[in-house]
């Protein structure tokens, strides 16, 4: 692999970049593999990306307020309505594993 097939294109919004990533999850998993190849890879990057391209979907029901909100704020963030939901809710499972590992080392 050539140095020049990882170059990443410069975006000119938030969603350009968010729907380039999304149309190219195999060259996310290959910028990944390579950083973890080098040693300069975050913790765990490698193996939710994997994962997240294997996932199976999940359906939620949500209260029509919260999706109607969750739309507006998408929207000002330029991404897409589940986009934004799945970061919120990453975000908010990744919390409650760090509340929860920090009261069992309690």
């Amino acid at each position: 692999m050539s140095a020049d097939e990882l170059i990443v294109p410069r975006f000119a919004s938030e969603r350009e970049e968010a729907e380039w990533w999304d149309a190219h999850p195999e060259f996310a998993l290959r910028v990944l593999e390579r950083a973890e190849a080098e040693g300069t890879l975050g913790n765990g990057s490698v193996a939710r990306r994997r994962a997240a391209l294997e996932a199976k979907d999940a359906a939620l029901k949500l209260d029509a307020a919260d999706i109607t909100l969750a739309s507006k704020l998408a929207e000002r963030k330029g991404i897409e309505r589940e986009v934004y939901l799945k970061e919120l809710v990453h975000a908010a499972l990744l919390k409650e594993a760090e509340a929860l590992d920090q009261s069992s080392a309690a």
